[in-house]
């Protein structure tokens, strides 16, 4: 990490701080983890008051881990977070770098008089903070805290807690270790936090095996549902807001359904398209494997982004429509997904 945003920040945690620590709606491990290992480490100085607000709820997947007890959701304490981000000097952005991404917390959050430290590893950050840590070229942003906690306080001692809950949060980002972005430096990232106490093996047990029999209902479902087009080497599912209903649908069933499209033999770009009645769009999951970007694909046609190999978006047209336009769109992107 850069010496002199470093050294910025030091100097801003050398004074008695009310920090708030901010990541995005519909937060995932990553968000998550980074978000608690952070907090327990600012939580060591004593002379910093230290919360953490999400904009929504989260899986209950992620429940487990230590400190999340500590986690404010805005949605269902929208007076509470509001007057704590007003009342702060410090707020820490998690896992994004737009406040776009905050939804209902975005005019909040712009409004906010204290100093913002970002902390992310997405394309395209937004010129919101006085302290930008910014490296798309890392495997996650719990791999960042690691290295920002390391360099802020090069003797403090990364307890248990810190450790799982940074170790979940790469994890969770890096597909247990198999994308691109993990290198040998996330490895030895994550040995060091084994040595510092993170139970690998429980936490992936814990992330993992914990699905209940309305979620493999749906996954069957889902994988029934599964279409491959072997000329564009794409493959796609959907899940109507019916088919989710009558399985008992519940926040994070659906996580991981998408890249079961993407290990179809062939296949490099996959997606998956979510009927949300409620909100009144399709949610979309965008994957991919090689040079194929879906950040950009997703940020042109779908109102998302991303990374260039995992990405998001959504459609405010019906389900069938919103998959009618995805098939169109491929004709153009023909070359460069056979090439991929």
């Amino acid at each position: 990490m850069e010496k002199l945003l470093i050294e910025k920040t030091t100097a801003l945690l050398k004074k008695p701080q009310k920090i708030v620590i901010v990541a995005h709606q519909n937060p995932d491990g990553d968000a998550i983890g980074s978000s608690l290992g952070l907090y327990l480490f600012l939580k060591s100085n004593p002379t910093h008051k230290v919360s953490i607000i999400m904009p929504n709820d989260f899986p209950d997947f992620l429940k487990w881990m230590p400190a999340v007890e500590n986690i404010l959701i805005f949605e269902k304490n929208k007076s509470e977070a509001s007057e704590l981000i007003h009342e702060d000097t410090l707020i820490f952005t998690l896992d994004f770098n737009s406040f776009s991404r905050t939804k209902e917390m975005q005019n909040i959050s712009e409004t906010a008089r204290a100093d913002f430290i970002m902390i992310d590893h997405h394309q395209s950050p937004d010129d919101y903070a006085l302290i930008a840590f910014s490296d798309t070229q890392m495997s996650s942003t719990s791999e960042m805290v690691y290295h920002f906690i390391c360099a802020v306080d090069e003797n403090f001692k990364i307890t248990k807690e810190i450790a799982t809950n940074l170790y979940t949060g790469i994890m969770t980002d890096t597909g247990s270790f198999r994308y691109p972005s993990t290198t040998a430096v996330t490895h030895r990232v994550l040995a060091d936090l084994i040595d510092s106490g993170a139970p690998n093996s429980y936490i992936h047990e814990k992330v993992f095996d914990i699905n209940t029999l309305e979620r493999m209902k749906l996954l069957g479902v889902a994988l029934n549902n599964l279409r491959i087009l072997p000329h564009y080497k794409t493959a796609y599912i959907t899940l109507s807001q019916e088919e989710l209903d009558a399985n008992n649908f519940k926040k994070g069933d659906t996580e991981g359904f998408v890249n079961y499209a993407l290990t179809v033999k062939d296949i490099v770009f996959a997606a998956m398209f979510i009927e949300d009645k409620q909100e009144k769009i399709i949610k979309i999951s965008f994957r991919s494997k090689g040079n194929f970007f879906v950040n950009e694909f997703s940020q042109n046609h779908f109102h998302g982004g991303g990374h260039i190999n995992a990405a998001g978006g959504r459609s405010y047209d019906s389900l069938d429509e919103t998959v009618t336009h995805f098939l169109q769109l491929l004709s153009r992107y023909k070359t460069a997904l056979n090439e991929s």
